[in-house]
Parts: structure tokens; sequence; C-alpha cells
């Protein structure tokens, strides 16, 4: 039991997130809504907070600019192998721009617990108008 507690701090074996959106294409303004799915590892951990950032990259110079954030703070423990939903929603700025090949956008997130690594899960959506 000790071995698995040390392995799911080093993120081994630890608990993991994925943000679970039902499109990928949004136009400006629009409410992105979805889960995210929280699925429990080897043994049980505690989150402390749930991040989401929206973040505009361009790939040729690899800049990444924040464009929103959504923060879940939270107690809650994940039991070992535990499965769990969480509701998500952003709303999009109405300015914001569309997505180009030198305009990528994506939501970053990440599980944070009180001991060990974070989760993290990257997914990339696309701007029309």
């Amino acid at each position: 039991m000790i071995l698995r507690k040390y392995m799911s701090m080093l993120g081994i074996g630890s608990a993991k997130i994925d943000l679970q959106l039902p499109k990928l294409q949004y136009t400006p303004g629009e409410n992105v809504s979805g889960i995210f799915l929280i699925e429990g590892g080897t043994i049980e951990q505690q989150i402390k907070r749930i991040e989401c950032d929206l973040v505009m990259t361009s790939p040729e110079d690899e800049k990444e600019e924040v464009i929103g954030t959504a923060t879940i703070l939270s107690t809650k423990v994940i039991e070992s192998e535990e499965t769990n939903k969480m509701d998500f929603n952003f709303q999009l700025p109405e300015d914001i721009p569309c997505s180009a090949p030198d305009r990528i956008f994506q939501f970053k997130t990440r599980l944070i617990f009180n001991e060990g690594v974070k989760s993290a899960d990257l997914d990339k959506i696309t701007i029309i108008r």
C-alpha cells in the first residue's frame, strides 16, 4: 500500500482527467459546455482543484496567450478505480479571433491533488464565424 502511494505521488497510477466536449467547432461568444471525466488511480487521492485554461498558440513562434481560465476548487476524494463526472462551462469572448493556420486554440486542463503530481489533458477546438 505504501509503495502504491509513493508511486501515485510520482504520477504512476494516479487519477486522470479528460475534458469531454460534444463538438470541436464554436463561434465567438458561444458557451462551451462539456464534462470533466475523472478516473481514479491505484489509490484514493484528494483533489485540490481543477484548472482549465483556453490558450491561443502560434506554432510559428511558439507563443502562448491565455484567453481565459476556469477553476473549480474541491475537497473531493477520488477513490481507487472510481469514475466521476463534473460539469464544465466556459463562455467564449465575443471578440475572440477565428482559428487559422497560425492561430490554434486549446483547452489545457490540469487536475491538482493535495499530494502527488498533477494530471493534464489537452483538447483542441476550432473557432469559426
